[in-house]
Parts: C-alpha cells; structure tokens; sequence
C-alpha cells in the first residue's frame, strides 16, 4: 500500500471515529430534551422492531418536552410503553393522539455521574484513534521493509500521522468539554 494512501486511509478512519463519538454524545442525556435520545428506543411494529422515529414523527414542543406523534392511531399505547420501558427514566403522557415526554430535573449527583460516562467515551474514542495510528504506523514500517518507501518517508509519514493524531484527540477533547459544561448546566 502506498505511502499517500496510508495517510488518507488513517485520517478518514479516525474522522470516522470522531462521527461514532458525537454519535454517542447525543445518546447522553442533558438537563435539556432533544429529540434524538429517542434514537435508541424500539417500538413493536407488527412484529418487528422499530425506532421510534420510523413509526412517528419526533420533535420538540419546549426546551425541556418531546413530543411524539404517531402515524397510526393504534401505535400510541406502544410508543408510550416502550417509552416508559427504556433505561431513559422518562415517563410519557398521551395526550389524545400527541405523547408528551416531559424531561425530568437531574439531580447534581447524577449529573456528575453523567459527566464520568462522557469522559469514559472519550477516552474510548481517543484510544480507537490511538488503535489507527498504530495500525499506520505498522503499515507504514510493512511498506518501508518491503522496499516500497525510504526511511525518510517512514520519518516523515509517521510525523504526519501523529500530528493527525494529535489534532483529532484535541476534537474529541473539545467535544468532551462542551458536553460536559452542557450536562453541568442548570
């Protein structure tokens, strides 16, 4: 493998990472509603299972209330049950055909508890780069030894990836703040 492809291959797996990091930010609670911590509730759709976002349309009425809207009348029942049987601590009211999902207060203890559980994904997501670009790094020494490159692409090429490297844990260092000072906020 090539030297320029190496580089390539390792930023675009490592902005990878950084995606399926946000990814599992969002799943994290805060003091405010977001319609996306429903992503990970299933629902029972004739049978099978669903996201709740493929049965009805979610979105938010306030800062702190979700709303969910069902597209069939009979689904309401379900959604709010499977609402109420998630490990999210939320408790949905039906109000006709709209099920409002009021976001509870977080007590200070559980927000500390919260901010823990994003500094464990990040480390998690800076160790998946770490994991990159050390695999580089091997192919970099494969292509060396297998007379594709010189020692000084080698140099350099390991230079460029640790600062690649470098630039992707300060992201994920900002986004770990950032969720945090947005959990510790009241």
């Amino acid at each position: 493998m090539p030297i320029s492809e190496i580089k390539n291959t390792v930023e675009v797996k490592m902005d990878q990472s950084i995606a399926a990091f946000k990814n599992n930010l969002t799943k994290i609670r805060t003091g405010r509603a977001n319609p996306a911590l429903l992503d990970t509730v299933q629902v029972d759709y004739y049978g099978s299972l669903m996201p709740i976002s493929q049965v009805a349309n979610v979105s938010l009425l306030d800062s702190r209330t979700i709303s969910v809207q069902p597209w069939e009348k009979g689904m309401g029942a379900k959604i709010e049950k499977a609402i109420r049987d998630s490990d999210l601590g939320l408790n949905p009211s039906s109000m006709g055909d709209l099920i409002r999902v009021p976001m509870p207060a977080m007590s200070e203890e559980r927000r500390k508890e919260l901010t823990k559980v994003v500094r464990n994904e990040g480390e998690s997501a800076k160790v998946a780069v770490r994991n990159l670009r050390r695999d580089a790094n091997e192919a970099v020494k494969k292509a060396v030894k297998d007379k594709l490159a010189s020692e000084d692409d080698q140099k350099r090429t390991e230079s460029e990836i640790q600062k690649t490297t470098d630039r992707h844990i300060v992201v994920i260092d900002q986004l770990v703040a950032a969720k945090e000072q947005d959990i510790m906020a009241v």
